[in-house]
């Protein structure tokens, strides 16, 4: 398959899983509001196994073309640029949610709050924060044996770390997926192309058996269990992958690529629009089932974003979604912000995406 095709099963895959993050942020807040579960549990918590671990994955997936930068250009791209987005979006949620606070003029008690972010990741940013400490993982042990790095982070999963520390928590169930990106990208892009030379009818067969088993394992109480958790969470990857090929073979769901390709967006503003759409419904649509009101708030938190996005591109709040210049580390004098080594983004055989916006 070309690189046109293989970067858009990543785009619609990434679509999937935004999408679906969206989804169970704005269902679980529904059913917190109202003490009542909706008709779109059992699918939030079937998806549950997968959901994270597939962003991961993809997401470690062009770090090969990146990874031999020079400090001071990893840092800028793989830190500073998710550090940015983070303290941006950190202050805009922190300030949303302080309102009263802020009414009151208790600047300590907020400005304790953005210190602690600081430390322990913040609401729904808390992947962004996460995916820049990996990021520089990643690139600590990059000499290490790559076998010892996953094994350690495939232990750390099945530990089920439970410390109450989001970072330590989320690091020691998500590295491994991160890791398996970066370190398998080569085998994760032929099983990408195996999946594509195969009859339309076959995959979605094995989608069908794939979903069918996720949902045995997650109704009978095993999906979180030590060892299974962490396969479920490869092939459900596998499946997501699967249906990124799918859908890209037919250019159909296009809209569903255009939330991948822009998935950063919308992770980083659908609480905005989430927050809003579902204090709105549930005041002045109280007949409305509460499953359909988790799946209008779900739509609005995913296109709010993308229509605030177009709307500040051109204008001087194009600093929400784009890093501007000062934000940026600048090369060094004597060109060290270059390149040290390309051998192994050869040896994939891929090219770097385009930074996320």
């Amino acid at each position: 398959t070309s690189l046109i095709h293989r970067i858009n099963w990543v785009d619609y895959a990434k679509g999937i899983c935004i999408i679906l993050v969206v989804m169970m942020h704005s269902t679980l807040g529904v059913e917190k509001a109202v003490n009542t579960a909706s008709f779109i549990h059992p699918f939030i918590e079937w998806a549950k196994p997968f959901r994270m671990p597939d962003f991961f994955l993809i997401s470690g997936l062009f770090l090969a073309s990146r990874i031999d930068k020079p400090w001071r250009a990893y840092l800028d791209t793989k830190f500073v640029h998710f550090a940015y987005f983070y303290l941006l979006w950190m202050s805009i949620q922190l300030l949303t949610k302080s309102g009263g606070l802020l009414l009151q003029g208790d600047i300590g008690a907020i400005s304790l709050a953005f210190l602690m972010a600081l430390v322990e990741p913040f609401g729904t940013l808390w992947f962004i924060y996460i995916l820049a400490v990996f990021f520089i993982v990643v690139k600590l042990t990059q000499r290490a044996p790559a076998i010892a790095v996953f094994a350690i982070g495939a232990i750390l999963e099945i530990a089920t770390i439970n410390t109450g520390w989001l970072l330590v928590d989320e690091f020691a169930a998500r590295f491994v997926f991160f890791f398996t990106g970066y370190w398998m990208a080569k085998h994760v892009f032929q099983f990408a192309a195996w999946v594509n030379s195969k009859a339309s009818t076959m995959i979605l067969a094995g989608l069908v058996t794939w979903g069918f088993g996720n949902h045995l394992l997650v109704s009978g109480g095993y999906a979180s269990l030590p060892v299974v958790s962490l396969v479920l969470g490869f092939v459900g990857a596998g499946a997501v992958i699967s249906s990124g090929v799918l859908l890209s073979k037919f250019k159909i769901a296009d809209g569903v690529r255009y939330c991948g390709e822009n998935s950063i967006v919308i992770y980083l503003a659908f609480f905005l629009f989430m927050a809003g759409s579902r204090t709105a419904l549930l005041r002045f649509a109280p007949q409305l089932d509460i499953g359909m009101v988790a799946l209008l708030v779900t739509m609005v938190g995913v296109i709010g974003p993308l229509l605030l996005f177009w709307l500040t591109r051109n204008t001087g709040l194009s600093f929400l979604f784009r890093r501007p210049a000062w934000a940026k580390l600048r090369p060094l004098p004597n060109g060290a912000f270059g390149w040290h080594s390309r051998d192994h983004v050869k040896q994939l055989n891929i090219k770097p995406q385009p930074e996320i916006r």
